[in-house]
C-alpha cells in the first residue's frame, strides 16, 4: 500500500485535534474528509490508500472449518450471531482456498467478505474466523475429546468372528526298512513261542518272510486338501476395578486443559488485536498531525520568503524557515511510512491482501474504574490460567485412581463357538491379579500424590501472580487517564502560543525561529496526548486480558465519554 498525500486545510485539521478530549469531537464527521472540492479555500492532509480504485472493499480470506466455540462466556455482541450463521450456510460449499499471506492451499475453508473498512467489533468477529492458530487449537480440542469418546467404550463386550480358509499338500518318501525288519522278527518270535515243537521232518513255512515280503521297503506320501472354519467370540470385562473411569476422566482433564490453553491463545490474539487496530490508528494520527506541521511550515515559509525579499528579516531568518520547513518534510514521510507499517500488521493479523482501514477510534474515559477488588474477583473466577491448573489437578487425581487399581483384579467372562455342522463351544469366566512385577504401585501412587501437591501450588503461585497483574494494569489505566487530562491544558496552550506567533511574524514582532518552536510544541503537546489516549486502550486491553475478559473491552470502549476523530468511516 502506498500514501498518496493531498494537501486541505491546516485550520480545520488544527481545530478538529485541539477539541480531541471533548465528548462532542468524538462524533466528528470524518465522511467529508475526502470531499477536497467542498472546501476550495482551505485543506486538510489525509492518507489515501493508492489501490482504492482497484480494491472493491471486498476480498477472500481463509477460514478452516474447525472454528467452533471454545468456551469463553463473553459472547460478541452485534453481528456475531450473524456470521456464525452465514459460517453455517458456507459450510455445504467447503474447498481449497490459497492463503492471501503465505499463498499454501488450505483444505476445508470457504471464502469470507471482508470490508477493507473495519470497527474494532468486526475486526474481532473476523479474528475468530481467519486465525490459523485458533483453528489449530480447535483442531487439538477435538482430537482429545474423540480421544475420551473411544476410551468410554473400552470395557463394553467385544464381539469377535474368525474366519479361516487354507489348502494344504504334502508329498513325502517315508522309508519303512526298519520298520519291516521289525515286525518280520516280531512274527519270527511270536510263532516260535505259540506253535510246540515238532519232528524235524516236519516243514514249516517261515511265517515271517511271508509276511515281510508283503510290506514294502518304503512308501511315496502324497495327500492335498483344503479346510474351512469359522467362529464367534466374545470377551467381556465385567470389572476393571475402575481402570476405565480413571482413563476417561484423564483424557477428558486432557480436553479441558487444552480448552484452557485455547482460550489462553483467544485472550492473547483478542489483545494482539486491540494493539494493533488502536497503535494503526495512532499512527495515522501522527501522519496527519506531521502532515499539519509540514502544511503550517510551508505558510510560514512562504511569509520569510516574502519578509525577506522586502528586507524585514535577515538571511539567517530566511535560511531557518528553509531548514525547518525540510525537517517537516522528512518527518511526513517517516510518519507516512510507519502509518504505512502499523496498517500491514494489522492486515496481517486479519490475513488479507489488502490494507485494513480502522474505524473505531482511538478513546479515553474520563469517569473512574470500579474498584482493583473487583478486577481481582473477576480474574480468580475467569482467568484461563486458572483453568488450566485446575485441568492438571484433575489428570494427577484421575492417574492416582489409576495406579490405586493395581492391587485390584480384573474379571472378565469370555466364550468362543465354531459355526460348524457339529459346533464345539467354550465358555467361562477369569479372574486376574498382579503379584509381582511391571511398575512399582507404591512408587506410582507417590508420584500422583507429588503431582495433585504441584498442581495445588501452582494455584497458589498463579493467583498470586493475576492478583499483582491486575493491580498494575489498573493503575497504568488510571495513570494514562490523569495523563491524558493535563496534557489538555498543553494542547490549548501550544494552540494559542502558534496562533499568536503566526500573527506576531506577519507583523514583523516575532522572527520565524519563533513559528517554528511553537509548531513544534503544538506538535509534541497534540502528539503526546493522542500517545496517552493509546496507553489508555493498552492499559485496558491489559487489563481486560488479566481478568480473562478480553471482550468486555467492548463495554468501556462504549461507554466512553472522550474519542479521538476518525480519520476513516464508512
Amino acid at each position: 500500500m502506498k500514501f498518496a498525500l493531498s494537501t486541505l486545510s491546516t485550520a480545520v485539521m488544527t481545530v478538529m485535534l485541539m477539541g480531541m478530549s471533548v465528548a462532542t469531537s468524538a462524533n466528528t464527521n470524518m465522511d467529508n474528509v475526502e470531499s477536497q472540492n467542498d472546501v476550495p479555500p482551505v485543506t486538510v492532509t489525509q492518507i489515501v490508500d493508492a489501490d482504492d480504485e482497484r480494491q472493491t472493499g471486498a476480498a477472500t480470506a481463509v477460514q478452516t472449518d474447525t472454528t467452533l466455540s471454545v468456551g469463553d462466556n463473553t459472547a460478541i455482541n452485534g453481528s456475531a450471531s450473524t456470521m456464525h450463521s452465514q459460517g453455517a450456510e458456507q459450510q455445504s460449499r467447503l474447498a481449497t482456498l490459497i492463503d492471501p499471506i503465505t499463498h499454501k492451499a488450505v483444505d476445508n475453508s470457504y471464502p469470507l467478505e471482508v470490508s477493507s473498512f473495519l470497527s474494532l467489533e468486526q475486526a474481532q468477529n473476523i479474528l475468530l474466523q481467519v486465525s490459523p492458530k485458533l483453528a489449530a487449537n480447535e483442531a487439538a480440542i477435538a482430537a482429545s475429546q474423540y480421544q475420551t469418546d473411544a476410551l468410554k467404550t473400552i470395557d463394553n463386550p467385544l464381539v469377535f468372528a474368525r474366519v479361516s480358509a487354507s489348502a494344504y499338500h504334502v508329498e513325502e518318501d517315508i522309508d519303512l526298512s526298519s520298520l519291516k525288519n521289525g515286525i518280520v522278527n516280531e512274527i519270527n518270535n511270536s510263532v516260535d513261542d505259540v506253535i510246540p515243537p515238532i519232528p524235524p521232518t516236519t516243514d514249516l513255512p517261515n511265517f515271517g518272510e511271508l509276511v515281510g515280503e508283503r510290506l514294502p521297503e518304503s512308501y511315496d506320501f502324497n495327500r492335498s486338501g483344503s479346510t474351512t472354519g469359522a467362529g464367534i467370540g466374545v470377551v467381556w470385562p465385567i470389572y476393571t476395578a475402575g481402570r476405565t473411569t480413571a482413563l476417561t476422566g484423564a483424557s477428558d482433564a486432557r480436553t479441558q486443559e487444552a480448552v484452557a490453553d485455547s482460550l489462553l491463545d483467544k485472550n492473547e490474539l483478542y489483545n494482539t488485536l486491540i494493539e494493533r487496530y488502536f497503535k494503526a490508528q495512532l499512527a495515522i494520527i501522527a501522519a496527519y498531525l506531521r502532515e499539519d506541521a509540514y502544511d503550517t511550515l510551508q505558510q510560514t515559509d512562504h511569509m520569510a520568503e516574502r519578509l525577506f525579499e522586502e528586507g524585514f528579516i535577515s538571511r539567517v531568518d530566511r535560511l531557518e524557515a528553509q531548514s525547518a520547513l525540510a525537517d517537516a518534510k522528512s518527518e511526513s514521510v517517516n510518519a507516512n511510512n510507519d502509518a504505512r507499517l502499523a496498517m500491514i500488521a494489522l492486515q496481517r493479523l486479519l490475513r488479507t491482501d489488502y490494507r485494513i482501514k480502522p474505524t473505531t477510534p482511538l478513546f479515553v474515559s474520563s469517569r473512574p474504574l470500579p474498584d482493583v477488588s473487583y478486577f481481582q474477583d473477576l480474574a480468580l473466577a475467569n482467568h484461563p490460567g486458572l483453568q488450566k491448573v485446575a485441568a492438571k489437578r484433575a489428570q494427577a487425581q484421575q492417574l492416582h485412581a489409576l495406579s490405586d487399581t493395581g492391587y485390584k483384579p480384573t474379571v472378565m467372562l469370555y466364550g468362543y463357538g465354531q459355526v460348524e455342522k457339529d459346533p464345539s463351544w467354550v465358555a467361562g469366566i477369569s479372574a486376574t491379579w498382579k503379584l509381582w512385577g511391571g511398575l512399582d504401585k507404591t512408587a506410582s501412587l507417590a508420584s500422583s500424590n507429588a503431582q495433585i501437591r504441584q498442581a495445588d501450588l501452582s494455584e497458589i503461585e498463579v493467583s498470586d501472580n493475576l492478583l499483582l497483574l491486575v493491580e498494575k494494569n489498573w493503575h497504568d489505566i488510571n495513570n494514562a487517564q490523569s495523563r491524558y487530562q493535563a496534557l489538555q491544558s498543553n494542547v490549548d496552550l501550544a494552540a494559542e502560543v502558534l496562533r499568536l506567533r503566526q500573527l506576531g511574524l506577519q507583523e514583523g514582532v516575532n522572527t520565524t525561529v519563533d513559528v517554528v518552536q511553537a509548531q513544534t510544541q503544538s506538535l509534541k503537546a497534540r502528539t503526546e496526548q493522542a500517545q496517552a489516549a493509546n496507553s489508555y486502550v493498552q492499559a485496558l486491553a491489559a487489563l481486560m486480558q488479566s481478568c480473562g475478559t478480553p471482550l468486555a473491552f467492548n463495554t468501556y470502549l462504549n461507554a466512553a465519554d472522550i474519542r479521538l476523530p476518525i480519520l476513516y468511516s464508512e
